[in-house]
């Protein structure tokens, strides 16, 4: 197989393994994001669907039941044809950007929103999964519903849901080539561009799948290196 192909020039002037790697940079930049906007978000759904007032689990259950049966790619179009259309004040915003920008800032948006309501999901199984006595245990020595929370129930639970959380972060990193679908630059297009332009499918998709696999075992190592740091030893979870 020919991979001299990487170190020739492209059609933006520089090579085609940079092209790829400033690709590469828009995928990780847009993960990151949008798993920041998904752990916060993620986390308060996730709080409100185990409290004791039922217009917020209401709440909690329509978010994830809305953003977890829409598929992804109908949830980028909405956001970056409909949205602009709907609000006077995005559709100012987004004329006055470089469409780049706007494509980025969609991309981001969808998929924090999208991903947090699978971590609302790991959140609330993590806090159920805790036994009754923890919370009971918290107002026993005086302390609010949001001071248990804070200081009892999500320190456990966030070590329980590291595993499922690490899931999530290899699949966040993952549906950002469903960003391609609206002009965003990132790895996915990236390597579209070189195949169709050199035809050299082979070796475009045989590279973009290298990376990928490469950032889901980096994602997953520092994950597994997290979950063994904060384990608590011996302990087991349980629901009763």
């Amino acid at each position: 197989m020919d991979l001299s192909i990487f170190t020739e020039e492209s059609i933006y002037g520089d090579t085609w393994l940079q092209m790829l790697l400033d690709g590469l940079g828009w995928t990780l930049a847009t993960a990151a994001l949008a798993a920041i906007i998904a752990f916060f978000l993620g986390s308060v759904l996730g709080v409100i669907r185990t409290t004791s007032r039922p217009w917020l689990v209401r709440l909690g259950n329509a978010y994830v039941e809305l953003f977890r049966n829409i598929p992804l790619i109908v949830q980028f179009f909405v956001w970056y044809f409909v949205v602009p259309g709907l609000i006077p004040a995005v559709k100012r915003w987004v004329v006055s950007i470089d469409p780049t920008h706007h494509q980025f800032v969609t991309a981001v948006v969808c998929l924090g929103l999208f991903t947090a309501a699978r971590v609302a999901e790991q959140v609330r199984s993590g806090i159920q999964a805790l036994p009754r006595g923890q919370r009971a245990a918290g107002y026993a020595i005086g302390l609010s519903e949001w001071e248990t929370y804070r200081y009892v129930l999500l320190p456990m639970a966030y070590r329980i849901i590291i595993p499922p959380l690490t899931s999530e972060t290899m699949n966040l990193i993952k549906n950002t080539a469903v960003a391609y679908s609206i002009g965003l630059a990132e790895l996915f297009f990236r390597t579209r561009e070189m195949g169709e332009t050199t035809f050299l499918y082979f070796q475009a998709f045989g590279a973009a799948t290298v990376i990928y696999v490469s950032i889901a075992l980096i994602a997953n190592r520092v994950m597994a290196f997290v979950e063994k740091r904060v384990a608590v030893p011996g302990y087991i979870g349980g629901g009763h």
